[in-house]
This record gives C-alpha cells, sequence and structure tokens, in this order.
C-alpha cells in the first residue's frame, strides 16, 4: 500500500532502488488539520515527504505573531527542515497541517546517503532548495509592494488552490494569525473584497470567485 502511494505521488522524481529505500526506511506519518508536524525551538531529526494532503510552513517574530511563508503539496519537501536536519540545528519554523495530511518521515542518516548514492535525490534536494527560496522571495515581494488587500486576496487564492475547493473553512481570526494583522482589519477587507465580487462571506467560511 505505502509502495503504491509513494509510485503515485513520486515515481516521475525517483527511480524505482530509491522508492524501495524510502518504504524500507520511511515512517509513515498521519496528521489532521491543525495539528502541529514541527514545532520552533525543536531539533529536526527527519524530513517530511508529502503523500497527500497539505501543509503551511509559518515563522514567529519575537511577540509571537506568526507569518505564513510557503505552503507544500503532494510531492514535496521543506528545504528549511532539509538545512535543519543537515546541519543539526533547531527549527526556525513551525510547519502545521493545512489539512488531513499523510507524509513519511525520511531519517537523518539517509538524507545524507542518499544525496551522493540517487543522483534523482540530490536534484530532487537541490531543486526543494530553489523552489522554497523562491516562494520565500515572493511573500517578502508582497509583504514590501502589496497592500494588504492584494496580500488577502493572494492568500485566499492560494489557500483555494491547495484545499482544491473555492470554498475555505477559515475564520477571520485564523488570516489575521497567518498574515500577521488584526482580525478587525481583515475583517474589513474581506467585506471590501465581496463589494468588489471577488469573494463571498459565509459563516466560517469564505467562497472564492476570482480565482
Amino acid at each position: 500500500m505505502l509502495e503504491e502511494e509513494l509510485k503515485e505521488a513520486y515515481h516521475f522524481i525517483f527511480e524505482d532502488e530509491l522508492m524501495e529505500e524510502i518504504a524500507k526506511f520511511g515512517t509513515l506519518k498521519e496528521v489532521k488539520a491543525g495539528e502541529k508536524i514541527i514545532e520552533i525551538g525543536e531539533y529536526v531529526k527527519s524530513m517530511p515527504l508529502l503523500l497527500e494532503g497539505a501543509i503551511k510552513i509559518l515563522r514567529e517574530d519575537k511577540d509571537g505573531d506568526e507569518l505564513l511563508l510557503y505552503f507544500l503539496e503532494r510531492g514535496d519537501t521543506c528545504a528549511m527542515t532539509l538545512s535543519c536536519c543537515l546541519g543539526q540545528t533547531k527549527s526556525e519554523i513551525r510547519a502545521v497541517a493545512e489539512k488531513d495530511t499523510k507524509l513519511i518521515m525520511i531519517p537523518i542518516e539517509k538524507m545524507e546517503e542518499w544525496t551522493s548514492k540517487y543522483k534523482s535525490w540530490r536534484n530532487f534536494v537541490f531543486e526543494s532548495y530553489h523552489t522554497r527560496l523562491s516562494e520565500m522571495l515572493d511573500t517578502i515581494d508582497t509583504i514590501a509592494f502589496l497592500n494588504m488587500d492584494a496580500r488577502l486576496m493572494r492568500y485566499l487564492q492560494d489557500k483555494a488552490k491547495i484545499n482544491g475547493t473555492d470554498l475555505i473553512q477559515v475564520t477571520h481570526q485564523e488570516i489575521a494569525y497567518d498574515l500577521h494583522t488584526s482580525r478587525v482589519v481583515i475583517s474589513r477587507l474581506l467585506k471590501k473584497l465581496e463589494l468588489e465580487g471577488k469573494i463571498v462571506l459565509q459563516r466560517n467560511s469564505i467562497k472564492v470567485l476570482d480565482l
């Protein structure tokens, strides 16, 4: 069963021999939406490979406020987790399941071994670094150059894409946490977006019309 799920998610990336090793040495983990997978300040001893679901990666400032950096989907891994594993340093990010998620945790020693043993794994790691760096730069650009209503609309569009539905189950407070702002600001901007015909507000959910 695990082998089949691995092939479905990663057959276009890894060769069969590596897939067999992942199935043998990886640990299957299932988490419910909202559960933490990695916490800030913890030592990271394994790297996640997503089989299904989605994970959001968050940073925290000195006041304890969170900022959403990027989402991970099936076939992804987290470059910041890779850095912590290989450098044996504490995590500087928090990983939370965006929806029910299934993943395989790869131990540190195998990550290092496979980097020299399998070209496909080495390419995957480098590509993951590149992709996550691009997404973080995009997040920085969004914060620096877009006003809050544009940031909010992009957030809603990304969340709809990740969840595969235009109806997002989320509260105004949860959005405020992710975007590092106040619930009052989010509520005001959501009403503005609704008046512009881009969304429809419902109880604890938002329908995204402008995708």
